[in-house]
């Protein structure tokens, strides 16, 4: 359903560093350098993250109630992605990476973080498929 997902920067190559040692540790390419505008591009598995400068040239800001979720293949990748994300100025943030139990749902694996500009993003891998 989704194309793409565009995240401001206050400080877009502290953003490249985080994002890169993210998509690595999922098995992504490092960011793509926009030619025309001060923003990175990030393809894996069909989907698009750009990572920049607001377009409207004012500060990038946090969304309230935003989530970027990162599907994630194993509980081991995952926990590599939050380890990276906190090794490169990240910040772990709701209940520590790990199982959580959805009732007669099954189980999903969640880590989250915040990005160094403050934007929450989630690792996730359903358990029961």
């Amino acid at each position: 359903m989704f194309s793409h997902v565009h995240l401001g920067s206050n400080d877009v190559e502290r953003a490249r560093k985080f994002y890169d040692a993210l998509m690595a540790s999922i098995g992504g390419s490092p960011g793509v350098k926009d030619t025309g505008r001060n923003r990175y591009f990030y393809h894996h598995k069909g989907a698009m993250l750009i990572v920049g400068e607001p377009l409207d040239g004012q500060p990038a800001t946090v969304g309230n109630g935003v989530t970027i979720g990162f599907g994630v293949d194993s509980v081991e990748q995952g926990n590599a992605w939050h380890e990276a994300g906190i090794a490169n100025g990240g910040t772990s943030v709701e209940d520590p990476p790990g199982p959580r139990d959805r009732g007669e749902r099954g189980q999903i694996y969640l880590g989250y973080l915040r990005d160094p500009d403050g934007n929450k993003l989630c690792a996730l891998k359903f358990l029961d498929t």
